[in-house]
């Protein structure tokens, strides 16, 4: 294989890090005291990153009727990797440790107080997350389940436009029957400071 790109925000060669994703599922308690808000907040926080480089400045968040939630941003979509064969390989930021957020006392706070730890921590306390990646070279996607993928990436129509789309469905037995609303969520997406106009529609 090709040499893999170095360490900024992942361990590429981690695919996955089952390891990390037991130990937030085993401590749910503390990773989920953000509840559903939070978690969004997770996602979200990403394309505002995106958008101090001005690659993004579009994000829209759904609250859908089953209780998932969504977040697409138009930004150039999550960083690939390809081998020596061809094959793709998209930046592991939804089953290894963001090394600059998770479990580092140092890590930056989102709009609700709370430190940031990175996607994983979402896909590991969800049911099922699907994450959809539009670039230029070609558009992939991939299911998790309670954080660990389902298959390996499959391509699909590359479409129109680049971006990143992550749905995902919190886990019922970590967050029982709470339910997020556009009331207690959207005034913490407005404390998000940052170019990109940040959508939320049901």
């Amino acid at each position: 294989m090709n040499d893999l790109p170095p360490v900024t925000t992942h361990e590429w060669t981690h695919l996955p890090d089952a390891d990390h994703i037991a130990a937030i599922r085993a401590d749910a308690a503390r990773y989920s005291r953000g509840g559903l808000a939070h978690l969004v907040l997770e996602v979200v926080a990403y394309p505002v990153d995106e958008a101090e480089s001005g690659t993004t400045n579009r994000v829209l968040v759904t609250l859908h009727g089953d209780g998932s939630i969504s977040v697409e941003d138009n930004g150039r979509g999550t960083n690939v990797f390809f081998d020596e064969t061809g094959r793709p390989m998209v930046k592991p930021i939804m089953a290894t440790r963001d090394v600059r957020f998770f479990d580092n006392p140092a890590a930056e706070q989102l709009p609700d107080g709370l430190p940031r730890t990175g996607l994983s921590v979402v896909a590991a306390l969800s049911t099922w997350l699907i994450h959809e990646n539009r670039r230029l070279d070609g558009a992939w996607t991939r299911r998790y389940n309670h954080g660990l993928p389902e298959s390996e990436l499959t391509e699909v129509d590359a479409g129109a436009h680049t971006g990143t789309v992550v749905h995902f469905q919190p886990d019922p037995e970590v967050f029982g029957g709470q339910v997020l609303t556009v009331e207690k969520l959207r005034p913490l997406l407005e404390r998000f400071s940052t170019e990109a106009h940040i959508e939320l529609r049901t």
